[in-house]
Parts: C-alpha cells; sequence; structure tokens
C-alpha cells in the first residue's frame, strides 16, 4: 500500500504575531498588527500593498533592520528579538542581503569595489572565484575598474544585486528594486532576481508597488491596514492589478 508522503519546505524568514507601533497615545499609528506568515527556503515572495499598508514596516521587521513592538521574528532559526543591536548587525552583514532603490553605492569605489565591500566591512577577504563567478551571473565582468557614475541605473542595480549575493546570504530583501529604472531596465533586473532564485536557491523577499514586477514571485502577500488581507500564488501581472484595485477599495 503506497503512502503519500508530505515534504514540508523550511522557512527562512518566520513572523509570529508580529505588531509594530510608531509613537504613543493619542499619536499612535500601528503599522503592523498581529502578523504571522512563514516565507519558504529558495522562494520568491513579493509583497504588495496601498500606501501606508505597512509593506516597508513588514520588511524591516522580517531584515531585522527594526525592531517589532510585539511578536517574534526569525532568521532561519535565529530569533531575531534577543540579539543586541551588535549581534543584529552581524546577523544583517553575514545572512542577509539587501537591494534598494536607491542603489546605495559608494560612488568613489569601483563595481569590485562596492560587490566585496560588506566582506570588508566584516574583515573578510574577498574569494576571486567567487566575485568573478558574481560577476559574470550579473552581466557585469567588463565593468569592475568603473565607478557607478560610468554605469546606468540597471547596471548599478546590477552591482547592488552582486553586492548581496556575494556573502552568499539566506536572504535577499529588495525594497522597490525597479522603482528607479526604466520598463525594459526593470524588467532585466527582475529576470535576473528570478534567475538567482531558480539556479542558485536564492530566497528574495521584495516590496513592490509594479504588479508587472510581483508577477515574477512565487507568491504575492497582499498587506492592508497593517494586515495580511491576501495572497496569490503563481501570479499574473493582471491579476495582482486587480486584486490591488480591490484592496485599495477595501482599505478606503
Amino acid at each position: 500500500m503506497n503512502e503519500a508522503i508530505t515534504r514540508t519546505v523550511p522557512e527562512a524568514i518566520t513572523l509570529q504575531a508580529v505588531s509594530k507601533v510608531y509613537g504613543k497615545g493619542r499619536g499612535a499609528v500601528a503599522a503592523l498588527r498581529e502578523v504571522s506568515v512563514g516565507l519558504p527556503k529558495g522562494g520568491f515572495t513579493a509583497i504588495m500593498g496601498p500606501s501606508g499598508s505597512g509593506k516597508s514596516t513588514f520588511l524591516h521587521c522580517a531584515a531585522g533592520l527594526d525592531r517589532p513592538s510585539a511578536g517574534t521574528v526569525k532568521l532561519g532559526g535565529t530569533d531575531l528579538s534577543g540579539l543586541s543591536d551588535t549581534k543584529l548587525t552581524e546577523l544583517r552583514r553575514e545572512r542577509a542581503g539587501f537591494v534598494f532603490q536607491a542603489f546605495n553605492l559608494v560612488s568613489s569605489l569601483t563595481v569590485s569595489q562596492n560587490i566585496t565591500l560588506p566582506l570588508r566591512l566584516a574583515g573578510k577577504r574577498a574569494d576571486r572565484a567567487r566575485l568573478a563567478a558574481v560577476l559574470q551571473r550579473v552581466g557585469l565582468t567588463d565593468r569592475t575598474g568603473h565607478r557607478p557614475g560610468q554605469l546606468s541605473g540597471g547596471q548599478q542595480q546590477r552591482v547592488a544585486i552582486a553586492r548581496a549575493l556575494i556573502a552568499d546570504p539566506e536572504v535577499i530583501f529588495a525594497d522597490e528594486p525597479t522603482g528607479a529604472l526604466d520598463t525594459m531596465t526593470a524588467r532585466g533586473v527582475l529576470v535576473l532576481l528570478r534567475e538567482t532564485v531558480d539556479t542558485m536557491g536564492q530566497t528574495i523577499v521584495m516590496v513592490t508597488h509594479d504588479p508587472v514586477a510581483a508577477a515574477y514571485a512565487d507568491t504575492v502577500l497582499f498587506l492592508a491596514d497593517g494586515r495580511i488581507a491576501d495572497s496569490m500564488h503563481a501570479p499574473t501581472a493582471a491579476g495582482v492589478a486587480d486584486r490591488m484595485i480591490r484592496l485599495g477599495a477595501w482599505a478606503r
């Protein structure tokens, strides 16, 4: 007799009853309200929602950039709530990668130096083979000596992605990574992010306002009023846009 075997995918990030409140008294604002969710290892999750829904706060709490007012956040098996600021900084440096809308590159450093900066800050030497592999993956092998001012916006974002990848992090957190790019350039960046999931098993959590960008993810979580209001697996741009329209009406 054959029995079905259930395989559970390990969670890269777990939020349990996470709330975040800014301010006190009558001026207090609840950005997250008892959010509980697990994000799978090796998955690509997009976070969407109307303005003020809590999506950036969600990412900041999940990444250990901000501490929740209540609840717990775990990266792998590590509970972030019990870590000191110093330990949180070390964890982010060693186990997380970050990609932001503004690229956040150091203008005086070359492409290679920008990519390896997190390693140098951690007191580690950059492995040449690892650097070469990352440069090839992001298509910047012929730009290693260039500085950010000599690169296009898309190339600068590829440098930021390479910088996030260099330490082989458990999770890459991307906050509006295509927000400053034109449509065609944004598509190239999204394809690159998708490929890091499919070929490297990388975990990505991406905040975006763009339904087209969200369609590159495996799952979209929709936030409204600080809560997870809905989710969509195998999303399409049209489906995400329709859900956002309905969420916007619901949030009002």
